[in-house]
């Protein structure tokens, strides 16, 4: 058995819709489709907007666009990138996996760009 990691899932969640509501709850599900099988394969998935967008609300933000967002989205990656034992990057041009990457990489943790690579994911079995 594989170790338990924490394992940030970095992928598209604002690029490219504009903040249009039904683009970013289909990025937000394209993220999360990548949970069961890190959590199967004993992982704990993470993804930042699971934890940015409750803070963003209850900072009295109203949308994505309030000029809080910026102080709160990238952050909390950053800070999740903090705990976290790996990023699995999702395919999709996003500026901030593209910035979780980069901070993974800084800090010596593994980015994985194929669930299949994920420790463990054979052991899990497949999604």
């Amino acid at each position: 058995m594989t170790s338990s990691l924490m394992i940030l899932i970095a992928g598209p969640y604002r690029s490219g819709t504009g903040d249009d509501p039904d683009l970013l709850a289909a990025n937000l599900a394209a993220l999360e489709s990548a949970a069961w099988p890190l959590f199967r394969a004993g992982h704990v998935p993470m993804i930042g907007e699971w934890v940015a967008l409750p803070v963003l609300r209850s900072a009295g933000a109203d949308g994505l666009a309030d000029p809080l967002a910026e102080q709160v989205m990238y952050p909390t990656a950053e800070r999740l990138l903090q705990h976290c034992d790996g990023v699995l990057r999702l395919p999709g041009a996003s500026r901030g996996a593209d910035q979780d990457v980069r901070i993974a990489e800084e800090r010596g943790l593994p980015v994985w760009h194929r669930i299949e690579d994920v420790p463990g994911y054979a052991v899990g079995g497949a999604a």
